[in-house]
């Protein structure tokens, strides 16, 4: 299982491309250099999932803008996300690859896979242009993400990054200050 801190190994898999509208492989190696947010969910088809698809096509630009990339992945097939684009009106706004993983290859690499039931947890990694996990997040199927989170742990992750000795304190947002690390400040926040 891949972990904060450690680097992802290339994987192949087929993926649903909606920009294009078609099937086809994806290759992990292709977005070394961009930010990468992985966004696992259980299955097409179901009632959280799709709200949390649309909203994070509804900032899909807003990621693009910070140089990264989304890419969904459920253990369901590029054809059934294609069928799902075609008749949902909120996934029809995605915009982003949607990776399939009827195998649960990639699921068990990133330790969401849930061996009982065939599907994977809900989980979102921010990948950084080095293809190294700064954040992962894994919880209960019933409860959905926030893309307006997401978004703001990539900039502080893309801030620190960029900002070598700083650290984002509690909900940072880009144009809020950032800490110093510095022994002065032990026990005086």
């Amino acid at each position: 299982m891949v972990k904060v801190g450690e680097t992802v190994p290339d994987f192949e898999a087929t993926a649903y491309f909606p920009e294009k509208d078609e099937i086809g492989k994806l290759r992990f190696s292709d977005y070394r250099g961009k930010w990468v947010v992985l966004a696992f969910y259980p299955a097409d088809f179901t009632f959280v999932c799709p709200t949390e698809l649309e909203e994070l096509a509804a900032h899909y630009e807003e990621f693009k803008k910070e140089g990264a990339e989304i890419i969904s992945v459920s253990t369901d097939t590029a054809y059934v996300h294609k069928a799902w684009h075609d008749t949902s009106p909120g996934i029809r706004k995605i915009k982003y690859p949607m990776l399939a993983d009827p195998a649960g290859k990639v699921s068990r690499l990133f330790g969401t896979y849930i061996e009982d039931e065939g599907l994977s947890w809900r989980a979102t990694f921010i990948i950084d242009p080095d293809g190294k996990v700064v954040h992962m997040e894994m919880h209960d199927l019933s409860i959905g993400r926030s893309a307006r989170e997401i978004l703001r742990r990539l900039r502080a992750s893309k801030y620190v990054r960029e900002n070598p000795g700083k650290v984002c304190p509690a909900s940072w947002e880009p144009g809020r200050e950032a800490l110093e690390v510095s022994l002065d400040l032990v026990g005086k926040l």
